[in-house]
């Protein structure tokens, strides 16, 4: 298929559904209902943006599949990735972030075809950043080729994280073990509250890597992950092992410091409530 037109189709798509996203920023907050524990958030301008996209991508793609975060929540279950060009949506990440009026909030739009993603579109409409990537040809932020850092010292790397929606002890007690573990040997911390935008800060060189083990989905990472790997970085599993869409479980970084992450993680308590690397990760 022709994918610089399919490349328009997500820009478009993730351009209308972010100046909805924009206008609901703009206007008094909200309410918001909760997913699966009282911190997931999920507002009607997710729903909204979830449509706006779909729609766009169906004048276009009639036949193609879509996977989406809203229309997944609603049917409780996340449709499997078959060889068919399918979409795979994040109408905002960052909810949270949404809510409160922290600006670290985007539309994700990505196409995979015969499972692999081949275009992915990460905007953020409040602060004008929107990321552009198609397989083999590069990554840009608003037109501009982007590149990850070359940073090779853990000692002088920024990385990102998330603590995730899940607040039992155990759980907790897994994070917080590897986060003190990891920044023992680093220079920064960040948790910006947006697992695509933190991948588009290693992206563009903003951070040097970010890791997060129990997002939402494949909507969370299928976009910026090319997004990375583009601008010439590596995504993987955070044992070190290959990236699997579909696992919950990604460490994106700038291909230096990555291993030297993926072994600090392997050398942490994990949680059985969390996602678990596959056998021989």
């Amino acid at each position: 298929m022709d994918v610089e037109h399919a490349k328009e189709v997500a820009e478009r798509a993730a351009r209308r559904a972010g100046a909805a996203l924009r206008e609901a920023f703009a206007a008094p907050r909200g309410g918001c209902d909760a997913k699966s524990t009282s911190v997931d958030l999920v507002t009607e301008t997710d729903r909204t943006c979830e449509k706006l996209v779909q729609d766009t991508v169906r004048e276009a793609y009639p036949t193609h599949q879509f996977i989406g975060e809203e229309e997944s929540s609603l049917q409780g279950f996340v449709n499997q990735l078959t060889d068919a060009p399918t979409w795979i949506c994040d109408p905002l990440d960052g909810t949270t972030n949404f809510v409160h009026r922290f600006p670290f909030v985007c539309v994700c739009v990505a196409l995979a075809v015969e499972k692999k993603v081949v275009v992915g579109v990460v905007y953020n409409p409040i602060l004008e950043e929107c990321f552009v990537a198609v397989r083999g040809s590069g990554a840009t932020l608003n037109g501009r080729p982007i590149h990850v850092s070359d940073e090779s010292e853990l000692g002088k790397s920024i990385l990102a994280t998330e603590v995730g929606v899940v607040r039992d002890a155990e759980t907790m007690d897994a994070i917080y073990g590897r986060l003190r573990k990891l920044t023992e040997n680093l220079r920064g911390l960040r948790c910006c509250g947006s697992c695509a935008l933190n991948m588009c800060g290693v992206a563009m060189g903003r951070l040097d890597a970010f890791f997060e083990i129990g997002f939402g989905g494949p909507w969370d990472v299928a976009a910026a992950g090319l997004i990375v790997e583009e601008a010439g970085g590596m995504v993987q599993d955070p044992s070190g092992g290959p990236f699997d869409l579909f696992a919950r479980r990604v460490l994106a970084s700038n291909g230096k410091i990555g291993p030297a992450i993926a072994e600090t993680i392997q050398q942490c308590s994990t949680c059985p409530h969390e996602p678990q690397a596959k056998a021989g990760d």
